[in-house]
């Protein structure tokens, strides 16, 4: 059984990759979709253009609205504005994030600290301004879009992404629990490596300590282009993007009580559903123990 309901939702990180395709997929789908993205009158102004001409070629309605996640003024008045126009938020997606690639060691802490910024610490502002009113109401679902990499194979060279990444899915296994009695659901997305359909690594960031990096290259010489050609050779030849879209547009149509708390999309099978598996089977079995079962979400992937 779907839900036909329209649902106002707010993803972050839209301007790109799985954002704005997930923004648009929904979008098709008959909801209101509010498209963050910063800077939309600056570098991201093409994007609030393909996002205006997408609405008016598909007669949809999907607005591309100015959302820093780094600042918690920004995200405030996105929220503001949405809340203004619709009165409520039915959906949040958590999807902005960013990645940096090169030996861990030759970047510098202020470099890790905005890596958390932009993949963890977003998060909270984002939750900080719309979880009181999904409370205040006693509805509403948070999607999470984590990564294969926080459980699964862990290649080397992406270890700040990865570790931010870990940071953020631990945040979202908390908030799930403690948003149960609000009538807050939560489904934890969790994308395996899709080598085209995404800019993850075209905008990927590097080492500031090039010192340091050059030195590791001397031992690990080729090694990101290594990654990228074995990661491709795993994935079937019929792996797009598109699956990451269409599962979170499966998840929102889903009724209230039937939406998963974890699902993998990973066409590469890097082992994070099977470690995945036995980490919420014991968070289940501990609630339980605890007498917390209560807070425990009523379905585990498809």
């Amino acid at each position: 059984m779907y839900s036909e309901e329209k649902k106002v939702i707010v993803i972050t990180g839209a301007s790109s990759g799985f954002g704005a395709l997930t923004a648009r997929t929904l979008s098709k789908a008959g909801h209101i979709v509010y498209a963050g993205m910063r800077e939309t009158s600056g570098r991201n102004a093409p994007q609030v253009e393909a996002v205006n001409n997408f609405a008016s070629e598909h007669r949809v309605n999907i607005k591309a609205i100015e959302m820093d996640v780094n600042s918690q003024n920004s995200v405030d008045s996105a929220v503001r504005e949405i809340l203004a126009e619709n009165g409520h938020i039915d959906v949040l997606i958590h999807n902005a994030g960013h990645m940096v690639v090169g030996p861990a060691e030759a970047f510098t802490p202020e470099q890790l600290a905005k890596i958390y910024n932009i993949n963890v610490l977003s998060t909270q502002r984002v939750n900080r301004s719309v979880l009181p009113h999904m409370r205040h109401r006693g509805d509403g679902l948070i999607i999470w879009v984590s990564s294969s990499s926080v459980k699964g194979g862990t290649p080397p060279y992406l270890a700040p992404y990865f570790a931010a990444k870990a940071g953020m899915d631990s945040l979202a296994v908390s908030y799930a629990a403690e948003l149960a009695r609000f009538g807050i659901e939560t489904s934890i997305v969790v994308p395996g490596s899709f080598t085209n359909g995404t800019n993850h690594f075209l905008h990927a960031g590097h080492p500031q300590d090039k010192d340091v990096q050059q030195e590791y290259d001397a031992k690990y010489n080729g090694l990101m282009d290594q990654v990228s050609k074995k990661l491709a050779a795993l994935s079937p030849e019929n792996a797009d993007v598109s699956m990451v879209s269409d599962e979170i547009a499966r998840i929102v149509s889903l009724p209230k009580g039937e939406r998963p708390y974890r699902v993998h999309i990973d066409p590469a099978d890097d082992g994070s559903e099977a470690v995945s598996v036995v980490a919420d089977r014991i968070r289940t079995e501990f609630l339980t123990r605890v007498g917390l079962d209560d807070l425990i979400t009523l379905k585990t992937g498809k």
